[in-house]
């Protein structure tokens, strides 16, 4: 019974780590995704630019790159995981600082730039979180374990998305600027540090690595230098070849200057990376990297491995083309107030997303994995409709609420808020189906990695997962402006359908995940 009683207080354990490392991992996401654009918003930055301003989550899709040295090395003290974990907390706490003393208006190159180191630090941080939650996790841990972390995740933007955007609500909240949020979030992740270097527990990893440690940081600094490369090329060459391949074909449009110059630009980025990521493995493998090829193969050994990277891509693309400009959609284009976003789409919304995600992660326990990335998918795509719906119909069709004014302490409304009845009925349908989607997304990606090789793996196929939130950025703001929201929301519903084709196509080899293997390992960190 006392061993009984110890396993339930482990396992416990695992589960409230899983859920504390969630929130960390959410919390400067939201800070370069929707409370940035909100930022940006309020500082006069357009539609167009805030969409190419998107690309500063770049880092999010590259994490492979770098993450076999987190999988290859470890710091003292503190072992692999743990030590990386830490560092790049800390790390977030002083780049959020210094992003919080840059104004988006005053030195927009300055402000992109630093948002792009914050994405590669909690990039950085992702792939250690995503390594260490895979390792801790025991199989039948992890649908329960997916959907804790998707709580902590939506907790965290819950409080640097909705709370945050409440507190900058002049005439309803706390009157805060954006830069103090940005400074409270910097504390914040020096807490989190803290309390990953007192509060994890030990870990069962694979044997160490046998690759020379020389021939990985090689290997590192030689794909670093190929990506430098395709880089400058395509900086100095890229806008001639794109405008002498498609500037008559504009040019004979009746699109606008502007959006003929955003779609160039679009070109000029497609291009550079054709050109660069092959240029990157070309490098990788004459230098020998080895931590990242052997990730790489073990990857690709697993039955219907180069699907699952077209279908991880797929997935979230219809969800992530609907959300990638929905705080410009509702504050600009809809006209709703910074109070009323902040409490329907961040406060209620994520809440939601929370509650199916919980509900996800029990439902799976009886669909099995296939069938819950099939059923939660349907109702992902079903949700981009409601958008589409609201762009149509606008404000007023529906009954709404009146949100009473409230004091908690760290968060207030002065005022009643009216919340309008079309904006909270779309919210909750998208967030809740979009929570039970993520959770049985999570869980699909934990399924694929190999132990000894988490971080590497766990990293590229999160990195294909950020594909969609990251690249239809750009694509997004151009499209939003050339075709109108409705017609955008439509094309985002589309863009949903063949990852459920496809989902179906693979079935058999989904099914076969579910299957619990055979572990082992001894006890390190």
């Amino acid at each position: 019974m006392p061993s009984s009683l110890a396993q339930r207080a482990t396992a416990l354990h695992r589960l409230a780590v899983v859920t504390l490392l969630g929130f960390a991992s959410g919390l400067p996401l939201a800070l370069t995704g929707q409370a940035m654009q909100a930022w940006l918003t309020t500082d006069g930055i357009d539609i167009a630019t805030i969409g190419f301003l998107s690309l500063v989550g770049l880092p999010y899709t590259f994490k492979f790159l770098w993450a076999p040295l987190m999988d290859r090395f470890e710091l003292p003290v503190l072992g692999r995981r743990r030590g990386w974990l830490v560092l790049t907390q800390l790390g977030l706490a002083g780049v959020l600082f210094l992003l919080s003393t840059t104004s988006p208006s005053a030195s927009i190159r300055a402000f992109a730039l630093l948002a792009v180191l914050v994405a590669f630090v909690s990039a950085s941080q992702d792939v250690v979180i995503d390594a260490y939650r895979t390792d801790l996790l025991e199989h039948r841990e992890r649908g329960l374990g997916a959907s804790l972390n998707v709580m902590g995740y939506r907790l965290a933007m819950i409080l640097s998305g909705g709370i945050a955007l409440i507190w900058t609500d002049p005439g309803q909240g706390g009157g805060w600027t954006w830069p103090e949020v940005y400074r409270f979030m910097a504390g914040l992740m020096a807490v989190l540090a803290v309390l990953s270097a007192l509060a994890l527990p030990r870990l069962k990893t694979a044997p160490r690595q046998s690759t020379l440690a020389r021939n990985d940081l090689v290997g590192f600094v030689a794909v670093l230098a190929a990506v430098a490369v395709g880089v400058f090329l395509t900086d100095r060459f890229g806008a001639v070849l794109a405008q002498a391949l498609f500037g008559g074909l504009l040019a004979a449009s009746s699109m606008a200057p502007t959006l003929q110059t955003r779609w160039l630009e679009l070109a000029v980025l497609m291009m550079g990376l054709v050109f660069t990521l092959p240029l990157a493995g070309w490098a990788a493998r004459a230098a020998r990297f080895e931590t990242l090829l052997g990730g790489l193969r073990s990857y690709f050994a697993q039955r219907g491995a180069a699907a699952f990277l077209l279908f991880i891509v797929l997935y979230k693309l219809g969800d992530a083309f609907a959300g990638s400009l929905m705080t410009p959609f509702l504050l600009k284009a809809m006209a709703f107030g910074s109070a009323e976003v902040g409490v329907v789409n961040k406060l209620i919304g994520l809440w939601l997303t929370i509650a199916g995600a919980v509900v996800g992660g029990a439902l799976m326990l009886r669909l099995g994995l296939w069938r819950a990335l099939l059923v939660f998918g349907a109702l992902q795509m079903a949700s981009n409709l409601g958008f589409w719906w609201l762009a149509v119909n606008g404000k007023g069709v529906m009954p709404g609420l009146l949100i009473p004014a409230f004091d908690w302490g760290f968060v207030h409304l002065a005022q009643p808020t009216p919340v309008d009845g079309g904006l909270l009925m779309v919210v909750a349908f998208e967030n809740i189906s979009g929570g039970m989607g993520t959770a049985a997304f999570v869980a699909f990606l934990m399924s694929l990695c190999n132990q000894r090789f988490t971080a590497t793996q766990y990293a590229l196929l999160s990195a294909f997962a950020a594909v969609g939130r990251v690249w239809v950025g750009p694509l997004a703001g151009v499209l939003a402006e050339s075709i109108g929201w409705p017609s955008f929301f439509v094309l985002s519903t589309v863009l949903a359908a063949p990852a459920l084709v496809m989902l179906v196509w693979l079935r058999d080899s989904v099914r076969a995940l579910e299957v619990d293997p055979a572990t082992a390992g001894a006890t390190d960190d």
